[in-house]
């Protein structure tokens, strides 16, 4: 028995250590991410003829766990880079040139005709994102080509998907240089702006951003058009009902259906997806029901008999 386990503990670290080496040992991606993964880069001079050691940009280091759970984890860097980027010091021209877009590899994509791309192109276009930078906002200003990873398609963790979804706005709207960079106006203060919601905290941590800032629609996972700040939804009703919005948003994904419709208290108790108004029990229901009318019964007889006494 416990040569067995030993064998198969040896060939777990053998496979485990060959999916890693297959990424982190590839000549390519090696040498790109031998500077891009640290903070500090060394080169040589060749006008000194001497060892030189610099701090990275922190904007171009990447972080590799990341990278290596992103959906991109089996490209070359060079099969979006230039292949002049191989070579250090890079050209500064190569910085110049148009970034690749989604559409440029998924564009017309058959094995990609389920996520949309087309159709999520048209929705951007009509947000307030796209009117303020027009076509320079592109897919990569919100999804990052290096480490985005479809969370909302494989996760069954809700907190994990809003989670995910709100780090994604706030690299921007939490960030003053960033949102700088495409408002070119001051960043505004979301606690402030937020003010009229109740439990701000708890909506942050349990309800994605785009749940109120977007219209929803039916054809699409994910909605793409990013609306105005003043037509944000602000009324309780459209997710605290029966008829939630959230149903035909964040909860869309049917791996992400744990809420319960068998109505039982767990579904109150153990659910981490629970909304109040979203989820009609019949059991409280019922319940609460029988409460009102006992009550009013006893209402009512303690009257009759204060009258009797009388």
């Amino acid at each position: 028995m416990r040569l067995r386990f030993t064998i198969l503990v040896f060939i777990y670290c053998c496979v485990s250590l060959s999916s890693k080496a297959q990424y982190y040992d590839d000549p390519q991606q090696h040498q790109c991410l031998k500077c891009h993964s640290n903070q500090t880069y060394t080169f040589h001079n060749d006008l000194m003829d001497t060892e030189e050691k610099r701090l990275m940009n922190p904007y171009f280091v990447l972080d590799t766990v990341a990278l290596k759970n992103g959906v991109h984890k089996v490209f070359d860097c060079v099969d979006c880079h230039s292949y002049e980027y191989t070579t250090y010091p890079h050209a500064a021209n190569l910085k110049l040139e148009p970034m690749a877009t989604c559409l440029d590899c998924h564009g017309g994509d058959e094995s990609f005709a389920s996520y949309q791309f087309e159709r999520i192109q048209e929705e951007t276009q009509k947000s307030i994102h796209h009117q303020v930078y027009g076509d320079n906002f592109t897919c990569s200003k919100c999804h990052s080509q290096h480490t985005y990873a479809a969370t909302a398609r494989n996760s069954s963790n809700v907190l994990e998907i809003v989670q995910y979804s709100n780090n994604m706005c706030l690299s921007c709207h939490n960030n003053m240089s960033k949102y700088n960079l495409v408002a070119g106006h001051e960043n505004p203060q979301l606690v402030q702006i937020h003010n009229w919601l109740p439990n701000q905290e708890l909506h942050f941590s349990h309800v994605r951003c785009i749940e109120c800032h977007t219209e929803v629609v039916d054809s699409l996972m994910v909605s793409h058009n990013i609306l105005p700040k003043e037509k944000a939804l602000r009324k309780c009703v459209e997710c605290h009902t029966a008829d939630s919005r959230l149903k035909a948003s964040l909860y869309k994904y049917q791996n992400l259906q744990k809420r319960s419709d068998d109505g039982t208290i767990s579904t109150v108790i153990s659910n981490e997806s629970y909304v109040i108004g979203t989820h009609q029990v019949p059991f409280l229901k019922v319940l609460s029901v029988i409460i009102f009318i006992l009550t009013l019964v006893g209402i009512i007889i303690h009257g009759i008999f204060r009258i009797l006494k009388k």
